[in-house]
């Protein structure tokens, strides 16, 4: 719908799901045409995208609710921030509070690891999300998917966390520098005796407190000012965090240092101390945790590197009769690229010239490389051989295969699992429950405490301050999540949901897809048992007719045969196929029809005389067809597809984890129940079609809990949605991918085992994490307190305690990163 206009106007995309006809394209421009303010919009029915001109901008509620009241759904945008400044959990509780109260804001989630935030929102300025985070002390910009520059987006995200740690290491040396001194002169006089004395006698007191106090405050206010920049506007905004505590407790010590070297008449006498030295060694062990955790946070996220450094900065195309090297953003689609013996393959193509072998273990894990020659598919970022391919690109930047695996595994890394939200509730009022504690000992030690109680009150309080910093919590679980996934990312193994990860570790039964699953998915013919006198070659003749139409692999292994035999194979009129029955059409006016028992049946065909036959074909693990020439059973036929290597090993190993697995198959009852035989597979469910494997899914459940499903082909979508959590074989239809929550990139079951123990792992390894983060908060904050203090005599000094505090946060990253070896001695490649 067009409306007249002659000024400029703004220009906006709308993503809108449930069009399916030309009409509904009408209906859609209609109402959002209708809108007050609206100009102009047109709406494309193949992108389902809407796009809605105005002179001045239109609120997003009003066209969500334009599209709705046709019977449309508004898609939310999906929008991914960088967040600088977060240093703890509370941090992020803080950002995902401050993003969720933005209008139009379904879904904020942040993550401390990758420093991101993911927002779904029905918005209209993008600075509304940005300005919200700045609100609260952070900064945010929004991220370009790094798609089609995953190498470029890699190496900048590389410099920025070089130059922050860069900046680590500077503070970090010049605040030892500066706090050794302190150290020495007042820790020296407790380790040797007479040195304080000495010192005293020597430089004079004055002297040794100011330049105590010089340094401290250079330290303070050098080095560390980073925490005053951070800590105190998040305590005027009365939301405090980490920085917030390092101020508060550092801060005490050296104002009531100063106090006492300046003005110690305001003190009492017995508690005119200074902790300067304490001030001082504060800041620089939280400096020391934060570089140390910042360079095994890096660690984390090598799998992305290592994957975006597969792409080959540049491809030799053909321009205009000429062979130029250019850069890859530059390589458009059917573009004819040349790659040379040794060189990575830039595109996703197709062999037009040459012939080589390919490494693409890359993709699939499996180190043996593949024969290439025209007409074969390879893809961007395998390695060549010692052969020259030419090739036709038909996926380049955002679309290639590369593109989409980084996409996967940054999309993983960045979820929030379930068991997040526990650490989620504690966070969300831990630091301000920390400053009361530390307010209350205070207190409790400046009234009740021996002498100088108020010098113990400070030294206490400030204790509890520093030891309760909640790096370790928002640090436990999205650490393990990057490099779980990275590591799965690098056996194969693409988790395309971060949840999955949770979900497949509680799955209780593996139920698998027959067909290119469990077996290779490349049938062949081996037996045509004719009747009524009917000739071999007629009825493969006939059934190759209706096959030539057909994408079934059941369909390839009938043509091949026929190909084999050099038949001719004629035209076929009025062709209809059934989804998990059969196929029928008119050859050479003759009604054939090919399928299953169900199909035949159902169109009234009698097949009791092929009855024998069957029974034997499926005895003897062979695929079941029979073919109808003129309403009357003609032949069956018996076609096998052999199972594959590795399935029988796969099956033993989910058993010994303590699973049941299971099979769910359109296939006839026979044939499937002699592959799980041969591959030792517990349960059977055959002979059903797409919407049956969802009935299937759901009695399993029913029986033994949550079902991870396994498939490959387009009708196993439906089960791939139904089941807790689908897994997809790689190498199948491009439906079942994106039906999964797991694509395995190898079409080989023992992915499935690699899979499931990673996802064991990566659980196991956060539970350890939040473990260790809450344990060790809720051990030793009553120590730092002085909780023991009447009993032992213990008393938790503060440079204990930013030393405790700063190594655990680098203990969880660690103890994360043991995942990167997790999957060997798998039996799968990797």
């Amino acid at each position: 719908m067009n409306k007249p206009n002659s000024e400029p106007l703004i220009s906006r995309s709308l993503q809108i799901a449930g069009m399916s006809c030309a009409s509904c394209v009408l209906r859609v421009e209609n109402v959002l045409g209708a809108v007050p303010g609206v100009r102009s919009a047109e709406v494309n029915l193949a992108t389902e995208q809407a796009r809605v001109h105005s002179a001045a901008p239109i609120p997003t509620q009003a066209l969500a609710e334009a599209v709705e009241r046709a019977g449309y759904q508004w898609v939310p945008e999906t929008r991914v921030l960088e967040i600088e400044g977060m240093t703890c959990a509370s941090c992020v509780g803080r950002v995902e509070r401050a993003l969720r109260a933005v209008p139009g804001v379904l879904l904020a989630e942040v993550n401390l690891a990758t420093e991101r935030a993911t927002v779904r929102w029905h918005g209209d300025r993008v600075e509304q999300l940005t300005e919200a985070v700045a609100a609260v002390g952070y900064q945010a910009r929004v991220w370009v998917d790094g798609g089609a520059t995953a190498a470029a987006d890699a190496a900048e995200a590389e410099a920025r966390r070089t130059g922050a740690n860069d900046g680590l290491r500077r503070a970090l040396l010049i605040a030892a520098t500066l706090t050794v001194p302190v150290f020495l002169v007042e820790m020296g006089g407790h380790l040797i005796p007479g040195l304080h004395h000495a010192l005293y006698r020597w430089l004079g007191e004055p002297l040794l407190l100011g330049l105590q106090a010089a340094l401290a405050t250079a330290v303070l206010f050098g080095p560390g000012l980073r925490f005053w920049q951070a800590g105190l506007p998040a305590l005027w905004r009365r939301h405090p965090d980490m920085n917030s505590l390092v101020v508060l407790g550092a801060g005490s010590a050296w104002f009531y240092s100063m106090v006492a070297t300046l003005a110690p008449r305001w003190l009492p006498e017995g508690t005119r101390n200074v902790y300067f030295e304490a001030a001082a060694v504060i800041v620089t062990l939280i400096l020391l945790g934060r570089w140390m955790e910042a360079r095994a946070r890096g660690r984390t996220g090598e799998a992305i590197r290592r994957l975006a450094g597969l792409q080959a900065p540049t491809a030799w195309v053909e321009r205009q009769g000429r062979w130029i090297d250019l850069p890859l953003a530059q390589v458009q689609l059917g573009d004819r690229v040349r790659v040379r013996p040794g060189e990575r393959i830039p595109v996703d193509g197709e062999v037009a010239d040459g012939t080589s072998w390919v490494d693409e273990s890359m993709l699939t894990g499996e180190p043996d490389p593949v024969s290439k020659s025209a007409g074969d598919a390879v893809t961007g970022g395998t390695m060549n051989g010692s052969g020259s391919l030419d090739l036709v690109a038909t996926r380049v930047g955002a679309d290639t295969v590369l593109a989409q695996i980084i996409r996967m595994v940054q999309s993983a890394q960045g979820a929030k699992l379930p068991i997040q939200a526990l650490v989620d509730r504690v966070t969300a009022v831990f630091v301000p429950i920390v400053i009361a504690l530390a307010a209350l000992t205070l207190l409790v030690w400046w009234l009740f405490g021996p002498e100088p109680a108020l010098s113990m009150a400070l030294v206490n309080a400030v204790a509890v301050l520093i030891i309760a910093c909640p790096c370790a919590m928002g640090l436990a679980t999205p650490t393990s999540i990057m490099v779980g996934t990275g590591r799965a990312a690098e056996l194969g193994v693409l988790f395309r949901q971060g949840a999955a990860l949770q979900g497949l570790r509680s799955a209780s039964v593996i139920a698998l897809d027959k067909t290119g699953t469990v077996t290779a998915g490349k049938p062949q013919l081996t037996d045509i048992r004719v009747l009524a006198g009917r000739e071999e070659d007629d009825i493969l003749r006939l059934a190759a007719a209706l096959e030539q139409h057909s994408e079934h692999p059941l369909a390839r292994a009938l043509l091949a045969a026929a190909e084999a035999r050099g038949l001719a194979i004629p035209a076929v009129d009025g062709f209809e196929s059934l989804a998990g029955h059969g196929v029928s059409g008119r050859v050479g006016g003759v009604e054939v029809q090919l399928g299953n028992a169900r199909f035949l049946r159902q169109l009234g065909v009698p097949i009791e005389g092929g009855s024998d036959a069957a029974q034997d074909l499926a005895a003897r693990a062979r695929s079941v067809v029979y073919v109808s020439v003129a309403g009357e059973l003609a032949a069956v036929l018996g076609i096998t597809d052999p199972v594959k290597p590795g399935s029988r090993t796969a099956v033993q190993a989910l058993q010994r984890m303590g699973l049941k697995v299971a099979m769910i198959t359109g296939d006839n009852a026979g044939t499937a129940a002699a592959v799980a035989a041969e591959t030792g597979i517990d349960e059977v469910v055959a002979e059903v079609l797409p919407a049956g494997k969802v009935d299937a899914v759901r009695a399993l459940r029913a029986r033994h809990g949550p079902v991870a499903f396994v498939g490959d082909g387009i009708n196993d979508a439906p089960a791939l949605a139904e089941a807790d959590t689908g897994v997809a074989i790689g190498t199948g239809s491009d439906v079942a991918v994106e039906s999964a929550d797991v694509v395995l990139m190898a079409g080989d079951l023992r992915g499935v085992v690699t899979a499931v123990s990673l996802s064991r792992a990566t659980i196991r390894n956060i539970r350890q994490n939040l473990f260790w983060a809450f344990a060790y908060n809720a051990s030793l904050i009553p120590v730092a307190a002085g909780l023991l203090y009447p009993w032992t005599g213990w008393l938790l000094s503060p440079m204990l305690a930013s030393g405790a505090m700063a190594l655990s946060s680098v203990f969880v990253v660690a103890n994360a990163l043991r995942l990167r070896r997790a999957g060997r001695g798998l039996g799968v490649a990797g």
